[in-house]
């Protein structure tokens, strides 16, 4: 891909997806089996040639550091440019402590001006989807655009969702006219992936400007407010994309997982997701075992039922239990006669022999980290 960086923006404080995030940052919350969901963006921009990626982090950024690493497992372990975590510092002159996205990519400027790309992609690094941004880049340089926004129809996401969402109106030239961020009433069903294209000079332009005007939000206070003055170009994105802005997204999600065509596109297409490797043993079923459509990731033992689950890795499902409709992550042992449904057990869970739990499909019952119930 033609001298690109990229940005990856890891989201605020928030507790949206209750305790899934309540010790770990939203980006490095488990999926599908194996991932963590900053995989995809990395994936997306290590598969589309992007070598020179900064992560800006603030909140409970341990888990995703000790996942990231040196980011070898996306080939950004080297000499030169490679994978860059920009967490908030201490100086003599201020906390450092980002206000906003906007204030988080000024305080990295010195990311921004030692790189010499001439383009930057920034991206969010809680939505999962499979993506190529050189026809992105393509269409940004063919339009002039001043910064382009991947956008889709947004028709298969519920109108209480994309509320959380950015919203937008374009003219038939594609040419964005109204921009509507987490809009009470959406004017229109297209809308923002958060993946936004521009020089890299403009964008140190811009920062500068908003910093002077003590301005801290990237979308509120940079595009928003100017969505008259700048070209603003909407590139149209037509494949699958799901924000994990809350916790009935990231179940739903999960369960969507399930289907074939959409784990064909996510995850095993030309565009292979990278993530950390580690070494398990292949899934073990033993003779009582009964597992219907479902994710069994490494190192599971399974002794019972598993039905429209995903289960991660070294998950032990004993005899008589069965799991339907949930979701069991890494290192949980479900004990004799268990029965689940509608359930998100976090890691290390125990559910001891005989319990029952049951939750729905928009408020799946959910069991915090290392807990024994």
């Amino acid at each position: 891909m033609y001298s690109t960086m990229g940005i990856v923006l890891t989201g605020g404080n928030h507790n949206r997806l209750k305790e899934l995030s309540l010790e770990r940052a939203i980006a490095a919350v488990p999926i599908g089996g194996k991932y963590r969901i900053i995989d995809f963006i990395l994936s997306n921009m290590v598969n589309s040639g992007i070598t020179n990626v900064g992560v800006i982090t603030q909140y409970n950024y341990r888990s995703l550091m000790d996942h990231l690493g040196s980011g070898k497992e996306w080939d950004l372990d080297r000499k030169n440019e490679g994978l860059f975590i920009l967490p908030p510092y201490l100086s003599e002159f201020g906390t450092g402590w980002y206000k906003g996205t906007a204030d988080s990519l000024y305080k990295n400027l010195t990311f921004l001006e030692r790189s010499d790309e001439e383009y930057v992609v920034i991206g969010q690094g809680y939505t999962i989807y499979n993506m190529d941004y050189e026809p992105m880049l393509e269409y940004h340089i063919k339009t002039g655009a001043d910064i382009t926004i991947a956008c889709r129809d947004m028709s298969d996401i519920s109108c209480e969702d994309q509320k959380l969402l950015g919203m937008v109106e374009i003219n038939e030239q594609n040419r964005i006219v109204d921009f509507m961020e987490k809009p009470l009433n959406p004017k229109s069903n297209i809308g923002s992936m958060g993946v936004y294209i521009m020089r890299r000079t403009f964008l140190i332009e811009l920062l500068q400007e908003s910093a002077a005007k003590g301005l801290t939000d990237f979308v509120y206070d940079v595009i928003v407010r100017q969505t008259d003055k700048l070209k603003l170009y909407a590139f149209m994105f037509n494949g699958y994309w799901r924000p994990l802005n809350n916790i009935q997204l990231y179940y739903r999600t999960n369960m969507e997982l399930l289907n074939p065509k959409v784990r064909q596109e996510l995850l095993m297409d030309r565009r292979k997701i990278f993530t950390k490797v580690k070494d398990e043993p292949p899934a073990k079923y033993n003779e009582e075992a009964n597992v219907h459509n479902s994710i069994i990731a490494d190192g599971c033992i399974i002794e019972g039922t598993v039905e429209n689950s995903v289960l991660f890795r070294g998950v032990r499902v004993m005899k008589g239990v069965v799991i339907k409709n949930s979701l069991v992550m890494q290192g949980t042992t479900v004990e004799q006669d268990v029965q689940l449904n509608y359930c998100i057990l976090d890691k290390g869970v125990t559910i001891t022999e005989g319990k029952s739990l049951n939750g729905d499909a928009e408020w799946p019952l959910i069991v915090g980290k290392n807990v024994k119930v």
